[in-house]
Order: C-alpha cells, then sequence, then structure tokens
C-alpha cells in the first residue's frame, strides 16, 4: 500500500476531527460572547439591550430629545403681545385669537383680555367681559382697565396738598383729580348699563398696565417733599399719561373696537387731555431744572 493510499484512507478520520476541532471553537467563543454579555448586563453598561438602548441621564446618552419646557417655548413663541410700559408708539402684535374673541355673540363669555394682551391693557385680576350690539370685547376691557389706571393717577394726585407741591403743580393735580373722577364714573356707568363687570377697590390698585408704577416708585413719591415731590411727581405723571396714550392706541388699532358713540368720544377726550397734560408737565419740568422750582411755587 502506498504512501498516498494511506493518507486518502485516513482523510475522512482527519477531516471528522478537524470538524470537531472548529464547532469546539466556535462554542468556546459563543461562550466568551455569552459570559461577556451578562456581564455588561450587570452593570448595566453598553451591550445590556441592543435593541433599545436606554439613555444615561448623568450623561446623556442616548438619542436626543427636547426638553418638556423647550417644547412649551417653541410652540408658544410669538404668542401674545408687546408693549414697552411707559413709552409712547411701542410696537403692537395681536394676538390671532384675540380678534375671534372680539366677534363672540352676545352673552358669551370670554376671559380676560390681559391674558393675550398684556401689554395694550391689564392683567393682575381676571374680569368678565363679553361683546354686544355695537362693541367688542376689546371695548369692555378698555374700560375696565382704564378705570384701573385712573385710579392710581388719582392716588398720586391727592399726594400734592400734603406733600409740598408748588403751586403750580396743586392746581395741574387738583385737575388731574377731578377729570379722572368724574371719567371713572363715566367707565362705571357704561360698564352697567351693558351689564358688564365693574373693577373692585382691590382690582384697580393692583392692575399691571402701561404706565401703571411700581410700589417702589409709589414708594419714592410718597417719601418725597418740596421740589423733589413736583420733580417726580411730573416725571412719574408724565409716564403715567403716555401709557394712557399707549392703550387708546392699542384699541384704535383693533379692528371692530371703538365703534359704540358714547365710547369713541369718551376715548378721543382722553387721548387730547393726555397730550395736551404732557406738554403742560413737560414745560413745567423744563423749568423745574432751570430754576430750581422757584417758578412752580
Amino acid at each position: 500500500m502506498g504512501e498516498s493510499d494511506t493518507v486518502r484512507r485516513s482523510s475522512p478520520a482527519v477531516s471528522g476531527l478537524r470538524t470537531r476541532t472548529r464547532r469546539m471553537a466556535v462554542g468556546a467563543v459563543g461562550v466568551a460572547a455569552a459570559l461577556i454579555l451578562a456581564a455588561c448586563a450587570a452593570r448595566g453598561g453598553p451591550g445590556a439591550d441592543a435593541t433599545s438602548p436606554t439613555p444615561d441621564p448623568a450623561h446623556g446618552h442616548g438619542p436626543a430629545q427636547t426638553p418638556p419646557h423647550a417644547q412649551g417655548d417653541e410652540a408658544g413663541h410669538g404668542a401674545g403681545e408687546q408693549h414697552a410700559a411707559g413709552q409712547h408708539g411701542a410696537g403692537h402684535q395681536h394676538d390671532p385669537s384675540h380678534h375671534q374673541q372680539h366677534h363672540a355673540p352676545a352673552g358669551g363669555h370670554v376671559g380676560d383680555h390681559a391674558g393675550g394682551h398684556s401689554g395694550g391693557h391689564a392683567a393682575g385680576h381676571d374680569l368678565p367681559a363679553t361683546a354686544g350690539p355695537g362693541y367688542t370685547v376689546a371695548d369692555v376691557q378698555f374700560m375696565q382697565h382704564m378705570i384701573g389706571h385712573h385710579a392710581q393717577a388719582i392716588v398720586m394726585a391727592r399726594m400734592a396738598d400734603s406733600h409740598g407741591a408748588g403751586d403750580r403743580v396743586r392746581v395741574l393735580a387738583r385737575k388731574i383729580d377731578i377729570s379722572q373722577t368724574d371719567e371713572i364714573a363715566f367707565m362705571e356707568q357704561w360698564l352697567v348699563v351693558r351689564g358688564q363687570a365693574v373693577p373692585t377697590e382691590e382690582q384697580r390698585l393692583s392692575m399691571v398696565m402701561p404706565g401703571i408704577l411700581t410700589p417702589e416708585q409709589m414708594a419714592r413719591l410718597d417719601a418725597a417733599r418740596g421740589a423733589e415731590f413736583d420733580r417726580l411727581f411730573l416725571e412719574f405723571m408724565i409716564h403715567h399719561h403716555r401709557g394712557a396714550l399707549e392703550m387708546v392706541e392699542a384699541l384704535f388699532s383693533d379692528p371692530g373696537s371703538a365703534q359704540d358713540p358714547d365710547l369713541f368720544r369718551f376715548v378721543t377726550d382722553v387721548d387730547a387731555d393726555q397730550r395736551d397734560e404732557i406738554y403742560v408737565m413737560q414745560g413745567m419740568l423744563a423749568m423745574l431744572a432751570t430754576t430750581g422750582g422757584s417758578e412752580l411755587r
């Protein structure tokens, strides 16, 4: 028997041995891989769940997600309206839903205009306001909020007599007190006749609107005396009046609003009076700066 015959006869045995060797090697590799995966799973590391990776909150692993508050910011970006308090002619933007509220049928309850119009009108207290024949929700809310605006001006004006104001400042303060007290009575009656809510005393003095002084500013005015009171009163009242003009501007720019004849006359009178008084107060401030207040006394 030749060498080649021996090799050929032994080939099946050799082949079987080689096959078993390969299977054992593959099995060993599989066992090793399983042990590694089990160890990783026990530690919570990579490979614990290859099909559904769990984000690691400590290191930000896993799919990127938008935080809930960021999603809310993006969804609400651009909604609402903005005004720079105390600056006449500030930009005015409208909430699309705001116009739908203005044409709500009579008797339908609409939320406080401050929710979507925080710049042009007031915020702080929710007052019900509904549209009716010849007037809009914005008309009602303008009257409600201007009552609060006038209420603070009256508080400021009544400080003049007890805080050593100059003669000309006291005369102006009395004019503001009388005129705005009468206007509040008119606005209250306008609301009552139409079955609308009239703000309470507490609500009036806690509204936030263009031109409204902060508690800190009111405290500064209350602490001032003499020429310093004159200066602060004039500066703050100019700021206050400009806020009222901004509210008027917002109402007139609202489609369908200010069509009620009584309201239209009232709003145009408020606009004219506030502009005239701003002009007078600016002149008094200039005089105070040049003479130290002697001409105001």
